[in-house]
């Protein structure tokens, strides 16, 4: 299976897994000044390769090689951030917090000046740290509620705003030959995460650094997932699972949790018989919720040309807004990081595609920076216990907050090389 953007949106998945394909060195002439190495991991959508190398020969002020990295990606660009022959860019899920404490990667606050509010800050968030920046977005991606107009309107129920709503609606719309929800082979629990606590108004680390959600209304929200999964209206042992539209286009279910990349697909099989939805807002202090990750370009710290790296990422990502929309939407479906390429976009202007640019820029969060490995860790495997095997939300959550507090404890002390 080859994996594309939608990868990194997978619950504590962070960049998934990469299958091998060969090294390509993009190209080593032309141009002047330094010789510059830019790494990306592989894309499932055709063209992307191309594209990329096309940009780098674009760029006049050194040479520029592109290489397309084979095998786990994310361990690779690890173990190459500790040596001299690492690359000089590099495509990151993040950069980690690791990588930023440690000094393994250059601040690019300086490249952002005068355009850093165009950037969606749910995606630049989580590359900012103590209020510098680390990482440039190049894209975003993003998971939505996918629904059947037609089976919603011949069951007389209205497009769900709350998850008291979805519960209701995936009840209702359940009968003898579709399924009311589809939330993943296995309930949701692999690919919800922190979503339904965003939801229910919770943050996973607050702006203060703590845990956020140790509040008896998040874990009432997540006992109502365990409701859903334990009735008959979710769909489970679907052919293909959650990032795959083909259970929402067969008619297997009225309502499928998925991404934006599937929404060129659902609208050449269903045309306009579809909508699309924020995940529902729950309780009193709940709001719709869009998780959104992106791959950002960073500068490693052992790069022998670090200006004219930086200078190249500017370039590319910050000026070349040709090629940032052309990244986005030639080659999948894909949303520009930057909230003015997104609003004028014309694939993006109209229809279910113009709601879910509406909302990325509304409703949508990402994983915060301090959102550790060991945190994220533990929360996902306390939600499939309780989604799963019906165990106490109130109990698990306790659990969860203690872990995550103490690993909030432990990366404060961690200090940035000076």
């Amino acid at each position: 299976m080859t994996i594309s953007r939608r990868a990194l949106l997978a619950a504590g998945a962070g960049a998934g897994l990469l299958t091998a394909c060969g090294a390509n060195t993009g190209r080593d002439d032309g141009g002047s000044g330094p010789r510059l190495s830019h790494w990306y991991h592989q894309y499932g959508e055709p063209g992307t390769e191309r594209a990329v190398q096309r940009y780098a020969a674009a760029f006049k002020k050194a040479r520029v090689s592109v290489q397309w990295r084979p095998g786990n990606y994310d361990q690779q660009t690890a173990a190459a951030l500790l040596t001299d022959s690492g690359p000089d860019v590099f495509e990151v899920n993040g950069p980690t917090l690791d990588q930023i404490q440690q000094g393994q990667v250059v601040e690019l606050t300086d490249l952002l000046a005068g355009v850093r509010d165009d950037f969606n800050p749910a995606v630049l968030g989580p590359m900012t740290y103590e209020g510098k920046v680390y990482g440039i977005p190049q894209v975003v991606d993003m998971q939505l509620l996918y629904y059947r107009k037609s089976l919603l309107r011949d069951a007389g129920v209205e497009p769900p705003a709350t998850l008291d709503a979805l519960i209701d609606a995936a009840a209702r719309l359940t009968d003898g030959e579709t399924k009311g929800l589809f939330l993943g082979n296995d309930g949701g629990a692999g690919v919800l995460g922190g979503t339904p606590l965003r939801a229910a108004g919770f943050d996973l680390v607050t702006a203060d650094g703590a845990a956020g959600f140790d509040d008896p209304a998040a874990a009432r929200t997540l006992g109502k997932l365990r409701r859903l999964y334990a009735g008959k209206s979710l769909l489970l042992g679907a052919p293909a699972d959650w990032s795959d539209p083909s259970a929402f286009v067969q008619g297997l279910t009225a309502m499928q949790w998925c991404g934006l990349w599937a929404l060129p697909r659902v609208r050449e099989e269903l045309g306009d018989d579809f909508g699309v939805l924020p995940f529902p807002a729950d309780g009193a202090r709940g709001r719709p919720a869009v998780p959104v990750g992106a791959y950002g370009a960073a500068v490693s710290a052992r790069s022998g040309h670090r200006e004219p790296a930086k200078e190249y990422v500017k370039w590319l990502w910050v000026e070349r807004t040709d090629f940032q929309t052309d990244f986005a939407l030639s080659y999948g479906f894909h949303i520009p990081a930057r909230l003015s390429l997104a609003a004028k976009a014309g694939r993006l202007r109209t229809g279910p595609a113009a709601d879910a640019v509406r909302f990325a820029a509304d409703h949508g969060y990402a994983q915060p920076l301090l959102w550790t490995p060991a945190a994220r860790t533990a929360y996902q495997d306390a939600l499939s216990r309780i989604i799963k095997d019906g165990a106490d939300p109130a109990r698990e959550l306790r659990a969860v907050v203690a872990k995550v507090t103490a690993e909030l404890k432990r990366v404060r002390r961690v200090k940035k090389p000076s």
